[in-house]
């Protein structure tokens, strides 16, 4: 099936490979997975994702009620700031409320009192191999530090929400942070009916130790008599996403450029954010590229890679993991023609799903 490019594509079938680790842990451990809204909401493929997942966390209204509405089964909802008027539209979705701050859970204890809440703490541990993405970097904001304060509220409670990692791919060391998690809130746990561990633990990845992991995860809540919950964005992802391109210009400066119909600014973000090259799936080492968008960012570059053969305009090039942190940060820079949205089903036919015009765009502003 030919469709013009640019655009994502998501593979369920490998969507499903993620999927059942999700189930497995699940299975073995006990503890819940809650998908992670911030990271991908592209709900075309939730009545897959349903079927594997105990729901959806979010990090504002707008998630809540798309996690409520699209996915359904549990509503986590967090904010790092809510408005009175959140809180109140909030309560409408969410089964569990977690806070950011003390201050926050007073502030509206008495408006949502009757639902579960929760309050996000900040251990003073992380793993992270970005200061940006670091939650326990200084003078963070997100989660409460001061232990003293934090065990005067646990009446007002039914969990903690701990997230602390970023991409943690190594089981010893969230080995290491759960016990010591477990040593500084242990006797809190224990008088809650629940905790979260986050996201950013990438037990998807291959190889991981999956159950070594799930008998963690069991030994904990175990230990403390909770429900574990995780809140996987990229475990559940990763491997599932594309964008397809297609090669609109060749020029050459020093070396050889091939610009594409798309846009890390617009179109894979997250990327130049974190100064990151795309990954491109191919093991030639025949023909060296630079690969840029087309937007006038000087600094709009994929990457460099080999190609098997020259490039030529029309030549397609597709860029991998453009799933997670990706399409939820698309957007108009340069009013650059937005991506369609694909869907290559568990039976192999592919589905558009969405294609953006001018009218999208026009909408977006004012």
């Amino acid at each position: 099936m030919q469709i013009t490019t640019p655009y994502y594509l998501i593979n369920e079938k490998k969507l499903l490979r993620n999927l059942e680790i999700i189930r497995q842990v699940r299975q073995l451990s006990g503890a819940k997975s809650v998908l992670a809204l911030k990271c991908f909401s592209t709900w075309c493929v939730f009545d897959l994702m349903r079927e594997y997942m105990d729901g959806t966390t979010s990090s504002s209204l707008y998630e809540a009620r798309l996690g409520f509405e699209k996915f359904g089964k549990e509503t986590h909802a967090y904010c790092v700031g809510y408005s009175e008027e959140d809180v109140i539209a909030v309560s409408k979705y969410a089964d569990k409320i977690i806070f950011n701050s003390i201050s926050q859970l007073n502030r509206y204890y008495d408006i949502v009192k009757p639902a579960k809440l929760g309050l996000r703490v900040n251990p003073g541990i992380s793993h992270s191999h970005f200061d940006l993405a670091d939650p326990a970097r200084k003078f963070s904001r997100l989660g409460v530090v001061d232990k003293t304060e934090l065990a005067k509220q646990i009446p007002l409670l039914s969990g903690l929400m701990f997230h602390y990692n970023c991409e943690n791919d190594d089981f010893d060391a969230f080995s290491r942070q759960l016990d010591a998690i477990g040593d500084e809130y242990g006797d809190m746990l224990k008088e809650l009916q629940w905790v979260s561990l986050g996201g950013g633990l990438y037990f998807t990845k291959e190889g991981y130790p999956i159950e070594e992991f799930s008998q963690k995860l069991a030994d904990f809540a175990g230990k403390y008599d909770v429900q574990v919950y995780l809140e996987p964005g990229e475990s559940a992802i990763t491997g599932c996403g594309e964008l397809v391109t297609k090669v609109v210009d060749l020029v050459h400066n020093d070396m050889d450029i091939a610009i594409v119909d798309a846009s890390v600014e617009g179109h894979m973000l997250d990327l130049l954010i974190y100064r990151l090259s795309a990954k491109v799936d191919t093991d030639a080492d025949r023909y060296p590229y630079m690969v840029a968008g087309r937007s006038c960012l000087a600094g709009d570059v994929f990457g460099t890679f080999q190609f098997a053969d020259k490039l030529e305009i029309g030549s397609e090039i597709r860029f991998a993991d453009a799933a997670g942190y990706t399409m939820v940060k698309k957007n108009w820079f340069n009013g650059l023609q937005m991506p369609a949205i694909a869907v290559r089903r568990l039976d192999g036919t592919v589905e558009v799903i969405r294609k953006f015009d001018y009218t999208d765009f026009l909408n977006s502003l004012s």
